[in-house]
């Protein structure tokens, strides 16, 4: 049997089994030693598949024209398949025979599809990379499978050195769980040209999007200043595929993922390189001007090293590290990638409860993880958030993240022993899982007393900063043909003092904006920060504070203003649809905050304001004007000292409900008819116009 399966599997030397196989910290002797032990533990049993509580998935790739038979998989080019995705809408079981009923498929068409992975690609069970692709066979197909956004690239994980069935799934979970990007996953069961192939995990593949890594594609010619900047999504990492290593820091390799190694020019290269030694040797400068603050994303950070320290990953920090960074905006550690060496895996007993994984005296990676948690302040963050995110009920508790497995694992019960008697490899799989229950209560014990305190970093003072305005989607007009030009978020000083805005910058990706140092903001001051500076001068007369990178979603998105340390000082979250304002949309206002006293994360706090009441308030100078009784019930009477020629009265959703045309300095209103509420009237004359809130009893 050993010589059969050795033949079927591998078909290599003694050699190149050596060079395929990469396993941490093993002599060249074990390793062939393990191969051979893992090569003969495993089982090829065929067995009948016909349904599943879980996603089915279908892969019948083409037939080869020279021998009519189905292709084989191979690592690199991608072969064209066609794949069907059975799940059925109601949550009910699935089965091989719907994959004729239109209804009960997530997805069906055509993919591209290789075998992906580095070591585990020496195992009988691969893992896949696949792209799906129109009918043409060439094209990107956007799609959204399993619930999951849109996109076309996808990875099927085979679980591979994992007999849990779960260290990916639960620790991707724990990322997205912090508020990061990680990966998505549906457990789904695989059958290959009419081949089953057991149990894998459906996955996103890491790459920019806004909705995985949301940096901006750097291209070819971003060679120069701003756009050297961004983005860019650097992994420390072996080098597989022929992928050339961009660059090294002590020995760890970093690979280009973004852009992609063959289109990375040397100034692009030159860099990022530049930006990981600045952050190296500034890791344990804490000033405003060019310390690590400035030059990190101190959440990712933290969050990155609290979810692979927690899990103790063996991979971490050497390899499958990776990083992104947005044009003009700071390195950020993440998303995180590969578990299977983690939560005291005994493959490599690399995985230890009782040791930092960047400082256990082997794999691990470039110094500046030392040196940030050597950092008294960047170390005080850390334990700040750990201490948070512990707690009971939190995303890294250990009673949250056991409930967690064992529903994973409750959800794959029935697939489990498909998979044992496919592959074989399941024999320690109920030990593992409790290696790994009774590891996540031990390492937790273990951080929590070994991070240190966190008193100093306790109770932050936050500069008192309010976001007021908010121009995403602005009406275009003749002279101002370009609406993302014409963008702009306006931030008040709401105290009496003057505010130091050095390293305040704008924490979520999407968004791109870092204030200078030593840069103030006066008392009760409001600044503007614009997607063109000299644009918006020209249309309203305001010179702005400066220029942010990227645009504003026409529909959704979350503004976090943050200090150098990541720590929130307002956020809003903004949409396009009611009960929010809905003419901010393309309708010629902006969202306009009602008073700095409103919670202005809520909709009902937001009204919408014409875009020209910034560039004309010439009739507060030229004319007195009266507004009584207000709150109204009835009758609401408007004195001007010059004649008014219209009022416009607008509804919290920012629509015209009332309008009067006018020669007049006295106009009486009747608002007898209108629903109790506020509501915001634009008062005309010669000379301009004003704003006022009344409230209608």
């Amino acid at each position: 049997m050993f010589i059969f399966l050795l033949n079927l599997y591998f078909n290599l030397t003694r050699n190149q089994i050596m060079k395929k196989l990469y396993i941490t910290r093993l002599t060249a002797i074990s390793k062939l030693i393990l191969l051979i032990v893992m090569i003969t533990s495993y089982s090829v049993t065929a067995q009948t598949f016909t349904d599943s509580n879980l996603p089915i998935v279908i892969i019948t790739t083409d037939n080869d024209p020279n021998t009519g038979l189905p292709l084989e998989i191979v690592d690199d080019p991608k072969i064209l398949a066609t794949m069907k995705i059975i799940k059925r809408p109601d949550g009910t079981r699935n089965y091989l025979t719907d994959q004729n009923t239109t209804g009960f498929l997530n997805y069906t068409g055509r993919i591209g599809i290789e075998i992906r992975g580095s070591s585990t690609q020496t195992l009988p069970k691969k893992q896949y990379s696949l792209t799906t692709l129109k009918a043409d066979n060439t094209s990107n197909n956007n799609v959204s499978i399993f619930g999951m956004p849109s996109e076309n690239d996808w990875i099927l994980n085979g679980l591979g050195f994992d007999p849990s069935l779960v260290r990916d799934y639960l620790a991707y979970y724990m990322s997205r769980e912090l508020g990061n990007y990680a990966s998505k996953t549906e457990y789904c069961e695989v059958v290959i040209n009419g081949d089953y192939k057991g149990l894998y995990v459906f996955q996103e593949k890491i790459k920019s999007n806004e909705n995985r890594v949301n940096v901006l594609k750097i291209e070819v010619t971003d060679n120069a200043l701003p756009n050297i900047t961004g983005g860019y999504i650097t992994k420390a990492d072996k080098t597989t595929g022929g992928d050339p290593v961009a660059f090294w820091m002590d020995e760890t390799k970093f690979v280009h993922d973004l852009p992609k190694p063959e289109n990375a020019t040397p100034e692009q290269t030159q860099y990022i390189e530049a930006e990981f030694n600045r952050m190296q040797d500034h890791a344990y400068d804490d000033d405003l001007e060019d310390g690590y603050r400035t030059i990190i994303d101190v959440p990712s950070f933290v969050d990155f090293m609290l979810v692979n320290e927690l899990c103790s990953n063996a991979d971490v920090y050497q390899s499958s590290t990776f990083f992104h960074k947005d044009r003009g905006g700071k390195l950020r550690a993440g998303p995180v990638w590969d578990f299977n060496q983690s939560f005291g895996s005994t493959f490599t007993n690399s995985s230890h409860v009782d040791k930092w994984q960047f400082n256990n005296g082997n794999r691990i990676g470039p110094p500046f993880w030392s040196y940030l948690f050597d950092n008294s302040d960047f170390k005080c963050y850390l334990s700040k958030r750990w201490n948070e995110v512990k707690a009971p009920g939190k995303p890294l508790n250990k009673d949250v993240l056991i409930t967690y497995m064992d529903n994973a694992l409750s959800y794959i019960s029935e697939a489990i022993p498909r998979e044992q008697q496919r592959w074989g490899t399941l024999n320690d799989h109920d030990v593992d899982v409790n290696r790994i229950r009774t590891f996540i209560v031990d390492r937790t014990t273990w951080i929590t007393n070994n991070i240190g305190s966190f008193t100093n970093c306790a109770n932050v003072s936050l500069p008192p900063l309010v976001i007021t305005k908010i121009n995403y989607n602005p009406k275009t007009s003749t002279s101002f043909p370009v609406s993302n030009d014409l963008e702009f978020i306006a931030l008040q000083n709401i105290s009496d003092r003057s505010v130091n805005l050095s390293g305040v910058y704008f924490r979520q990706l999407g968004l791109t904006y870092q204030f200078p140092f030593n840069s103030t903001i006066g008392a009760n001051e409001t600044i503007f920060l614009t997607s063109n500076n000299t644009t918006f001068q020209s249309k309203y007369g305001i010179v702005p504070f400066g220029q942010f990178v990227r645009n504003l979603s026409n529909k959704s998105q979350k503004i976090v203003l943050a200090d150098a340390d990541g720590n929130i000082i307002d956020s809003v979250e903004y949409f396009d649809a009611a009960p929010w304002p809905t003419t901010p949309d393309g309708g010629g206002t902006y969202l306009d905050l009602i008073s700095t006293t409103l919670d202005n994360n809520l909709a009902s706090s937001w009204v919408a304001t014409n875009n020209d009441t910034l560039a004309n308030r010439s009739f507060l100078a030229s004319s007195t004007l009266t507004i009584y009784p207000n709150p109204v019930s009835n009758t609401l009477r408007i004195q001007a000292s010059k004649p008014m020629t219209g009022v416009k009265m607008f509804n919290i959703l920012g629509a015209l409900v009332h309008e009067i045309k006018t020669d007049s300095e006295n106009i009486n209103m009747d608002l007898s008819a209108y629903s109790s509420g506020i509501y915001f009237l634009t008062i005309y004359n010669d000379e301009g116009f004003t704003s006022r809130k009344i409230i209608k009893k």
